[in-house]
């Protein structure tokens, strides 16, 4: 009985080294696969250190320009309004409209909007005109006239003289008096036009002159009146031969400006 049961035993160890054995191959084998077996995970997944920088195009656009951007440029009369007209037929509605041209082009050279009131013979109210000017956000507004009178080859600035303060209880200023909160600002436009115009035109003044301009005055902006004399001149080209001088002071005057242009905290916030 004592050999037989030895001999169970030896077959029960004989059993259980042989089940370590395997259990040790199979270790041995997995370990053996996961060191050779390449990672499944895609190399996208994984996060990376230094992303590529986003393509331009696919950016947000940046944010608007803030302040003075758009110049809402006013040929006066049209239509059947002519304005001044001279001896030789000249005729201050055509002859603004060619003004504005070469006034626009130099204000764009510039990096400003132009916005004109009216490109051919018509004639739109002063509301109208006025409501293109309180319509935009960051504007000025610039009126181009012909005298009939004046030194010909000289140029005046004109801003609205000054209006009264306002006495509704409401603090709501009224469309007539638009212009009052930004006197100061059209002053200011004014006289660095008007101060360049003297540089390049002998006999104009060094400085805006005030007046009761009638579509000065309901526009929330500030705003000017340029005026040129004059249509008594003989040959149409001396006029003509102002226009770059012009053009060149209303848009280096503007640029000179726009540092300054801060909307008053009364204004209308560009509404009409």
């Amino acid at each position: 009985m004592l050999t037989h049961a030895w001999d169970r035993r030896e077959f029960r160890l004989a059993l259980g080294a042989a089940s370590a054995l395997f259990a040790f191959a199979s270790l041995a084998f997995s370990f053996q696969v996961s060191t050779s077996t390449p990672s499944q995970t895609p190399a996208a997944a994984a996060p990376a250190a230094n992303p590529p920088a986003q393509n331009p195009a696919l950016q947000a656009p940046p944010a608007s320009r803030s302040g003075l951007n758009v110049v809402v440029l006013d040929p006066a009369h049209g239509g059947t309004d002519t304005g001044a007209r001279g001896t030789g037929g000249i005729r201050e509605s055509e002859i603004v409209l060619d003004f504005a041209a070469q006034v626009k082009r130099a204000l764009e050279g510039q990096g400003f909007q132009v916005v004109l009131t009216r490109q051919a013979n018509d004639n739109p109210s002063f509301d109208d005109r006025s409501a293109m000017a309180n319509a935009q956000l960051g504007a000025v507004f610039i009126s181009l006239h012909i005298a009939s009178t004046g030194l010909p080859g000289t140029v005046r600035v004109y801003v609205n003289s000054d209006l009264p303060t306002n006495t509704d209880p409401s603090g709501l200023i009224s469309w007539d008096r638009a212009q009052m909160p930004f006197q100061p600002l059209s002053r200011k436009l004014g006289d660095t036009v008007q101060g360049l115009l003297a540089q390049k035109f002998k006999g104009s003044p060094n400085n805006a002159q005030a007046a009761a301009v009638r579509q000065l005055r309901t526009t929330a902006a500030p705003a000017i009146a340029v005026e040129i004399s004059s249509v008594v001149v003989d040959d149409r080209a001396d006029l003509d031969r102002m226009a770059p001088g012009v053009a060149d002071a209303i848009a280096t005057g503007v640029a000179m400006f726009k540092p300054s242009y801060v909307l008053p905290s009364n204004s209308p916030g560009g509404t009409p």
